[in-house]
């Protein structure tokens, strides 16, 4: 837990557990006015080291365990979900929206509820979908601390959502095997939507080893990636975007 604090000023609570969550914090975030609180890891999460900070805001940029209801009921939570709401709502945001065929989403902010991702909306903001997935969550934790000063500064009210809900399945860690792909665009896009820290990398199987791709680059008729080679008893599996959650701080 990380606190800046100038005497005299508003106190706000930033969560975060991913590395360019923490760049956003230190970068952005705790140059803003007032007293800003930097908390990475769950053990440090609790309604009393809550009521001792007492924020305005508690800002949730990627979060991946619960925020008890309690928290969310008695103080105001900020989540980032990477979808034009109320399309999109639910996991795996990112992959789900590549493997539609989304170049470009929205970044949106909203009240954190006991429903997931169905909260009223602050703002919502342009947010690129080209790139590997984790240069796209570094860009959507930049642009989550751009809209976070906006918050502060205006104190906006936000408005329920409108539209039609489409809901988002969490991806499972099977789905990231390639089988079937039909284009060398449809093989970039599944190798460059896994490609960051936490997720399961694109991969197949052949002559029991394990094959995992990264840093995908598409050319004229071909892809250029990394790959890893492990045995097949050597791996294990992981979760993508893996949550337990009351409401989720995603970019997604």
């Amino acid at each position: 837990m990380k606190h800046t604090a100038k005497p005299g000023q508003q106190d706000y609570l930033v969560l975060g557990c991913k590395v360019w969550n923490r760049r956003a914090f230190d970068e952005t975030l705790r140059r803003l006015p007032g007293r800003w609180t930097y908390i990475g890891s769950p053990e440090d999460l609790s309604l009393d080291v809550i009521e001792r900070i007492f924020p305005r805001y508690i800002f949730s940029l990627h979060w991946s365990w619960k925020v008890p209801q309690e928290v969310i009921e008695r103080f105001e939570c900020v989540c980032f979900h990477m979808t034009d709401v109320p399309y999109g709502q639910g996991g795996s945001p990112l992959q789900n929206l590549i493997v539609r065929g989304h170049r470009e989403t929205k970044l949106t902010a909203l009240r954190m509820t006991a429903e997931f991702d169905a909260g009223p909306v602050y703002m919502k903001e342009p947010l690129s979908l080209e790139g590997g997935a984790e240069e796209i969550y570094c860009r959507a934790s930049r642009l989550s601390a751009e809209m976070i000063q906006r918050i502060i500064q205006r104190e906006p009210k936000p408005v329920p959502q409108r539209g039609e809900r489409v809901t988002f399945k969490r991806r499972k860690p099977e789905e990231s095997e390639i089988k079937n792909a039909e284009s060398l665009e449809e093989l970039h896009d599944l190798i460059r939507m896994l490609d960051a820290e936490g997720y399961p990398r694109a991969f197949l199987h052949h002559a029991g080893f394990r094959f995992e791709f990264s840093r995908s680059a598409l050319y004229d008729g071909r892809i250029v990636a990394d790959v890893k080679v492990t045995r097949e008893h050597e791996t294990s599996g992981q979760g993508i975007g893996k949550k337990i959650r009351n409401q989720k701080g995603r970019a997604k």
